[in-house]
């Protein structure tokens, strides 16, 4: 019995392994000629994908072309950046991006291909049964993506105010921050970018929390302002200006400012010792800034008496600046805060959508007029933000609105000598000229703005008690709002040698709101009239 059994054991296992044979030279023939099939396949193989567009079946050129087709598309795809009533859209050209196709579509293209004929055959049988997905990755600049994120940020309704510090006479004024909202960065990067490099969205939630101010540090805002006196001066062979540098220090000890900020106060005051050098820049005259760089004029109404009131303040506190090469200009620092005290009156700004009396209206004329006269100076823009509605002063595009704590206008002095801000505002016009020394290249800067939509204003009806019943006001008109994007051209002897993407901006709609009558008018009779009289006559007598 045991023989019988260990022969019958012996069988079973020859047929196992007959048949574990036979699966092998199967596959393996299977192998060869699915291999011999492919070997003339100049394709990418099925299933495969790239981000989300499908290759399959292409030739690496034709699978290139696909691709950057779909590039060129997606670059230009609008986004919409929102968070509760506030909108923002971006272009993800905006941010210089860049990916590459042709490494994209080789990888692509090698999959199948190693030269390994079991590897490569379970590879594109897989790939043809669950899909192979390459990733595509995009560059963007950092920088320009922050600077946006930046603007945006300044735009959000509740925005978190840091503390901000500007000197005034021999004053260093300190302004406490307040809490309120931010953007989470490096979420809403992600966001943009997960956008763009997968499914496109239409519009992405701003995600948002709440932060405190940073707090107030002393040390660091004395090491900023401190400077020593220096006498202004120009040197020959090669001409090079230096401006006078006022000295600056705390009239006080660190140890004695910081006991002032430790009251509760929104506001706090550090005296300054201000030290005026011999020589100042203004002493040097047209040998320092003997030519106009840029320049930019715009007209406001100048029966409007308020509003000429604080353009004209505005502009004095800006003229004459002076930015050395490679510093930056801040609209807001060297203004300061819009207040009554400062001379300000009340003048319409725009305010919740509406237009209201705010104290230092219509100064963003003045920070537009300075925004375009530097553009055509050839200088760096480092912080640039548009109004919600249009201007009248300026076309789409053209402007650069600020808010003290919270949207600010700057630009750096990137040319090789020191440039002087030259501002007036007189007789209905605002006049600024960027003026210093030529360089040995000079550019020509045009600027192309463009309104790409009309945005249609909406009219909203309320109805109000105190009008008499089929009596409409008037209390706003409406205007269009528009999109438009604006670029910088750059020519040398009449060619063109760089064209950059300055904004794209969207302005809102300014409703139009009517005012309904609803109250009902009561009429009293000519005999009942009569009757109160004679009362009145008997109750006088």
């Amino acid at each position: 019995m045991k023989k019988e059994k260990t022969k019958k054991n012996k069988k079973s296992k020859k047929r196992i392994f007959i048949i574990l044979c036979s699966v092998v030279m199967f596959f393996l023939f299977f192998s060869v000629i699915f291999a011999v099939l492919q070997m003339g396949n100049d394709k990418i193989m099925w299933g495969i994908k790239i981000g989300n567009i499908e290759v399959a079946d292409l030739t690496k050129q034709e699978a290139i072309n696909k691709m950057q087709q779909w590039y060129e598309e997606i670059i230009k795809k609008e986004i919409k950046l929102k968070y509760q009533e506030m909108e923002e859209n971006i272009k993800i050209e905006q941010f210089e991006p860049y990916t590459d196709i042709e490494k994209a579509v080789d990888e692509a293209y090698k999959i199948g291909r190693s030269g390994n004929i079991l590897l490569d055959n379970y590879t594109i049988i897989s790939a043809m049964l669950t899909g192979k997905k390459i990733d595509l990755t995009f560059r963007i600049e950092e920088e320009k993506l922050n600077q946006k994120i930046e603007e945006i940020s300044a735009k959000l309704p509740n925005a978190v105010i840091e503390s901000s510090y500007y000197i005034e006479g021999n004053q260093l004024v300190i302004k406490k921050g307040k809490s309120g909202i931010s953007i989470k960065e490096q979420e809403l990067k992600e966001k943009i970018r997960q956008a763009y490099q997968g499914e496109i969205v239409e519009e992405i939630e701003i995600p948002i929390e709440e932060v405190e101010p940073e707090k107030i540090n002393l040390q660091k805002i004395h090491d900023e302002i401190y400077k020593e006196p220096q006498n202004a001066y120009v040197s020959q062979n090669p001409v090079q200006v230096y401006p006078h540098v006022n000295g600056i220090d705390f009239a006080i000890s660190v140890e004695e400012a910081q006991k002032i900020l430790e009251e509760n106060k929104e506001e706090y005051i550090i005296p300054l010792t201000i030290t005026v050098p011999e020589k100042t820049t203004e002493n040097l005259g047209e040998e320092a800034f003997p030519t106009v760089l840029g320049e930019f004029t715009t007209r406001y109404d100048a029966s409007n008496k308020n509003r000429s009131n604080n353009l004209e303040i505005a502009s004095k506190k800006i003229d004459g600046t002076v930015v050395l090469p490679g510093e930056i200009f801040s609209y807001n620092k060297i203004v300061g805060e819009r207040t009554i005290a400062e001379g300000y009156k009340e003048a319409a700004v725009y305010s919740g959508g509406k237009v209201v009396e705010g104290i230092g209206g219509g100064i963003c004329q003045l920070s537009s007029t300075l925004y375009n006269a530097v553009l055509y100076a050839n200088l760096e823009i480092v912080s640039r933000s548009n109004h919600r509605f249009l201007t009248s002063y300026v076309e789409a595009g053209r402007d650069a609105t600020v808010s003290w704590g919270t949207i600010d206008f700057q630009f750096k002095n990137t040319r090789t000598y020191p440039i002087k801000v030259v501002s007036t505002v007189k007789n209905g016009v605002v006049n600024i000229q960027i003026k210093g020394i030529q360089e040995e290249k000079e550019y020509t800067v045009t600027i192309q703005n463009t309104v790409t939509e009309t945005i249609p204003y909406t009219t909203n009806t309320i109805e109000d008690s105190t009008i008499p019943k089929g009596t409409t006001v008037i209390e706003q008109n409406g205007a269009n709002g528009a999109k438009s994007v604006t670029y910088k051209i750059v020519s040398y002897n009449g060619i063109i040698v760089e064209r950059t993407l300055l904004s794209n901006d969207t302005y809102s709609a300014l409703e139009k709101i009517i005012r309904k009558g609803t109250k009902v008018e009561t009429k009293v009779s000519t005999e009942a009239q009569e009757i109160v009289e004679q009362t009145n006559t008997i109750m006088e007598e």
